[in-house]
């Protein structure tokens, strides 16, 4: 594969996204150990990474509108869109580059945004309070060839820190709304694609087992594994690391921070009997789920932080 200034781009800047998301988010390296410890992998470079995530807020110069510029810029295609009804989100999922044959060692993205007008009049002015000072599109002056731009925009403050009490009135109404207003951008999760790991562990059942056996907590909504209609789509996820979060007032509270999730892409009905060395992306499950995803959503959530 050649490689074009783009491809470098996107490669610095998972590297940075993963770099600063691996340093918050402990579990990632208990997974790793865990695996590396059990001769799963022998590296983690043997890790598929299935997808990253990112949580936005649909109002103005902001929300899906604009932070998919960045990855639109750097070859990503935007695909399926998604409505989670109950929790007022939208979502697209985006495919790495290569139109014809995506990258294999680049994730998939899922991005979504709350609808914040749909909220109560009490969220939408404490959420306008801080994004209302975002007054134009940040991405339209940001240099997209420029990866290490792009990876501090993508961890820097896009408005000020919250007041407790702000985060809190939040919480009580729209957990998605009150994570996104103090993590901004953060990456919310990766995701280990399971398929890909050795027998004995390449199955969601048999990985999930292995993980609940080392002492990982895992998100319980909806079941420990979420399975599609078609049953080709299998996930699971760790429940969100709890973090010490400053905030404005000076005040220190734990809240949500980032997860590990696990996919499991069968492989379609069509391809079921190429031998597993030519396996490739194409020939397995694409896409995501409105039910999986609603329910992985609830990793960060006190329902299962709070266990």
């Amino acid at each position: 594969m050649t490689t074009s200034p783009t491809t470098t781009t996107v490669d610095a800047v998972m590297s940075g996204l993963m770099r600063r998301y691996s340093e918050r988010v402990p579990d990632v390296q208990k997974v790793l150990d865990a695996m590396l410890d059990a001769g799963v992998i022998q590296s983690p470079n043997e890790i598929e990474n299935d997808h990253i995530a990112f949580r936005t807020m649909g109002v103005p110069n902001l929300g899906l509108a604009s932070f998919e510029k960045i990855f639109m810029h750097l070859g990503y295609e935007r695909r399926d869109s998604y409505n989670f009804v109950e929790k007022k989100l939208s979502a697209y999922w985006y495919s790495p580059p290569g139109v014809d044959s995506p990258r294999p060692d680049l994730p998939r993205i899922f991005a979504s945004e709350l609808r914040v007008n749909e909220l109560s009049v009490e969220a939408q002015r404490i959420i306008h309070r801080y994004t209302d000072t975002v007054t134009s599109d940040p991405v339209d002056s940001l240099d997209l060839n420029d990866a290490q731009a792009i990876d501090q925009f993508l961890h820097q403050p896009l408005w000020e820190t919250p007041t407790l009490a702000d985060y809190q009135t939040l919480l009580a109404e729209s957990e998605y709304a009150a994570w996104v207003i103090y993590n901004r951008y953060y990456l919310n999760h990766f995701t280990i694609s399971v398929h890909n790991l050795k027998p004995g562990y390449n199955t969601i059942d048999e990985f999930v087992a292995f993980l609940q056996e080392r002492g990982l907590r895992l998100n319980s909504a909806g079941g420990i594994i979420k399975v599609s209609p078609d049953g080709d789509l299998r996930q699971a996820s760790t429940v969100a690391q709890m973090i010490d979060a400053e905030f404005a007032d000076g005040a220190i509270f734990r809240i949500a921070g980032s997860y590990v999730e696990f996919a499991e892409r069968r492989v379609l009905p069509p391809f079921r009997y190429l031998p597993a060395d030519q396996l490739t992306r194409q020939h397995r499950r694409e896409g995501f789920e409105t039910g999986n995803a609603d329910k992985i959503f609830e990793s960060t959530f006190t329902t299962q932080t709070g266990k």
